[in-house]
């Protein structure tokens, strides 16, 4: 097994997984944006993936298990995307590359308000969202009872106040 890898360093072990241009996109949108299926990871990225890399890229998140699949309940001829819980222990890693993102990148405000969020929140708060996305895509019940809003409506409600506040400025 470890001659089909480049070498067994973790960082270079964890790029041959994540490390293309799309895998970590596909993650993003799944995490943050609840995009479950095949065409709205298709049609509702900013970025605009190519439907044949989005399979491959699926493909190789699915055989990595990273994700899960199953069959949607509610459509028969659509498959549901899930994150397993190596997918869940993705979030500090998307947490950190989005603050790394803000301290130096020139990013937006509304696509930077969620980074800042989970900065300000910290690991705490990464802990509480992969709870959450526990209850989501595998099924667990809460590990304790929630008080105020979830941290996925948290994220949506402060990117909501961004955009309200630069249309009403516009």
């Amino acid at each position: 097994m470890h001659d089909a890898h480049r070498s067994g360093c973790p960082i270079n072990l964890t790029l041959e997984v994540l490390g293309d241009r799309w895998s970590l996109i596909i993650i993003r949108d799944i995490v943050f944006g609840n995009k479950r299926h095949f065409r709205e990871l298709l049609t509702q990225s900013m970025e605009g993936i190519a439907s044949n890399i989005l399979a491959d890229r699926l493909k190789k998140l699915l055989e990595e298990g990273i994700l899960s699949k199953t069959d949607d309940p509610s459509h028969k001829q659509k498959a549901l995307y899930s994150l397993t819980e190596k997918g869940i222990d993705l979030v500090p890693v998307l947490a950190q590359m989005a603050v790394w993102g803000r301290k130096y990148m020139p990013v937006s405000e509304e696509l930077s308000i969620r980074a800042q969020v989970l900065e300000e929140g910290g690991p705490a708060l990464w802990r509480d969202f992969a709870e959450e996305l526990r209850e989501l895509h595998l099924g667990k019940p809460p590990a304790k009872k929630r008080r105020g809003p979830s941290v996925t409506e948290r994220l949506q409600r402060a990117y909501e106040e961004v955009v309200a506040r630069k249309k009403a400025a516009s």
